[in-house]
């Protein structure tokens, strides 16, 4: 694969007191000519709120609108939602959209948690509600703080779900963070899901302790996978494995070719990829610095690899 950079998309302003900064993780919808990419902008307490930020397909650096309001607001208090909503799917399902999202909810002897949450749209993503007020994934024995950040492609009738979960904290550089493995679980409807997934992708080494927000494409010969690799000595990169299931998967990270730029937004990190097709063009979608504070960016795939 070889990934261009294209540039910076849309970087947070300070106009809105609910999207004062961050716009992460992008997650694309096609709609025609115009690609519509749902986020998470933050207030200046960094409490997510989803909303949306459209581009021209055929230029995705021309950016045509931006929400003047969420799409999704916060739970109510005391939900697992209560302190964050982060989008990281969206299905089209009939005449609706599913909004999978990772909800956040502030904890005393950890940081956070965060869980599953799902919101149905019936007027094209333009407003959601929830499916429940609880999570769609709910904690369970074996993942106990942390079921969340899902990609779901739905096949043959069956909702798949590609996610991470997991029961503990590390603390790297001084600050605790979590840690959780790629996990994989099946549905009928999308709604009602297992109470735990199996472990499709571990862990490299010691180094590494924490697999970020996939996006799962089908091809003719099995299925792609991007994801975040965090690691104590670099933090988040970009990671990328094969399957011919979708459950037995091969790590082939080094094929991805797209780091950190010398300097500029994504001079840190580079994380939560989203790729979509458009025409005869693959666009990859992603974040830079601070987990998305400095806004999104991307990048079009040269030659024939495309996702087909």
């Amino acid at each position: 694969m070889k990934w261009t950079k294209k540039g910076l998309v849309y970087a947070p302003t300070d106009g809105s007191s609910w999207a004062k900064q961050y716009a992460f993780p992008p997650t694309p919808l096609v709609l025609g000519d115009v690609i519509r990419i749902f986020v998470a902008f933050c207030d200046e307490n960094t409490v997510g709120r989803a909303g949306y930020v459209e581009v021209d397909a055929a230029n995705p650096s021309k950016v045509l609108d931006v929400t003047d309001r969420p799409v999704l607001d916060i739970g109510q208090p005391g939900a697992f939602d209560e302190n964050g909503v982060v989008p990281t799917c969206v299905v089209p399902v009939g005449n609706e959209l599913y909004l999978y999202y990772a909800g956040f909810q502030l904890g005393q002897k950890v940081r956070y948690y965060q869980f599953l949450g799902l919101a149905i749209s019936s007027d094209g993503g333009e407003s959601f509600s929830r499916a429940s007020q609880v999570p769609v994934l709910e904690r369970s024995d074996s993942e106990l703080l942390n079921r969340t950040s899902a990609f779901v492609l739905r096949e043959d009738g069956i909702f798949k779900l590609w996610y991470v979960g997991g029961s503990e904290w590390t603390e790297v550089g001084g600050k605790s963070l979590p840690v959780y493995r790629m996990r994989y679980a099946e549905s009928l409807d999308g709604k009602a899901w297992p109470d735990h997934g199996e472990v499709v992708i571990d862990f490299a080494n010691d180094d590494e302790h924490a697999l970020g927000r996939p996006w799962v494409l089908r091809t003719t010969g099995g299925y792609r996978m991007f994801y975040s690799s965090r690691t104590r000595s670099k933090g988040y990169r970009l990671g990328y494995a094969e399957s011919p299931d979708g459950k037995g998967w091969t790590r082939r990270d080094d094929e991805v070719r797209l780091d950190v730029s010398p300097e500029g937004w994504d001079s840190e990190m580079v994380a939560y990829a989203s790729v979509v097709e458009w025409r005869d063009r693959t666009y990859m979608f992603y974040n830079g610095n601070n987990c998305g504070q400095t806004g999104f960016g991307y990048a079009e795939l040269e030659g024939a690899d495309s996702s087909g």
